[in-house]
């Protein structure tokens, strides 16, 4: 088995990361963590194989921790998951040694197929290592190893929308205990507002939440959303 540990700030994105690796034969979570200072503490206590690493941390970057893990002694290796898409943060998570770099959101099949390369890789390394010398043929066939084809869209899903946020939507109006607006839904979860809107008038659409209008003294009503027990 991987042992793996998920890092990241937002509690719910981290359990729902964590039930995705789950679901990934040949992987476990090892532990959690929300901030770089757990997170070395987890590794300090409980080495692991794999890191799924957010960037934007509370206490300091993803960056900074995998080169504090370096400094440590700790070649665990990792594959960043973040909204952080500039080509500078990239770069850096290149130079640091990230296997995979996974931009939020993003669907399981996404992750999936970055683990499922990453445990090709390991089997790769295994069987070439075995023999004692590696030649090119077998340093090119650890390196393509990690090569991975385009993930296709979530089946059920419009284009553009991701498993994870629509989880994590689900989940804030499943725990609410009267029904949100966008903006509310939006605050829960980090959202925009519009990218809120958008899954929700798609949940709506598909019979998971149930619409009620809220009119104020004066201007349009408020659409208000709640769950929609199966």
């Amino acid at each position: 088995m991987i042992d793996v540990l998920v890092v990241d700030d937002d509690f719910r994105v981290a359990e729902i990361n964590a039930k995705y690796v789950s679901k990934v034969p040949g992987f476990r979570v090892a532990a959690r963590a929300h901030s770089a200072a757990q997170a070395l503490a987890a590794i300090e206590r409980t080495p692991v194989d794999l890191v799924l690493l957010d960037h934007y941390l509370p206490d300091r970057t993803g960056l900074e921790l995998v080169h504090r893990m370096r400094e440590n002694g700790h070649g665990t290796d990792v594959i960043m998951i973040t909204a952080a898409g500039d080509v500078a943060t990239v770069r850096a998570a290149m130079r640091l040694g990230a296997l995979h770099y996974l931009i939020k959101p993003f669907t399981f099949t996404a992750l999936r197929t970055r683990l499922d390369s990453y445990a090709a890789l390991r089997r790769t390394v295994d069987r070439v290592g075995g023999r004692g010398v590696t030649g090119q043929e077998q340093v090119d066939r650890i390196f393509g190893a990690l090569r991975t084809a385009p993930a296709p869209s979530s089946p059920g899903l419009p284009s553009g929308h991701s498993e994870p946020t629509t989880d994590l939507i689900c989940d804030v109006l499943h725990q609410a205990k009267q029904p949100l607006s966008a903006h509310e839904v939006a605050a829960e979860t980090g959202l925009s507002r519009s990218t809120a809107q958008r899954y929700l008038r798609h949940l709506e659409q598909a019979g998971r939440l149930r619409l009620s209008l809220k009119y104020g003294d004066t201007g349009r009503p408020e659409h208000r959303y709640a769950w929609v027990a199966p």
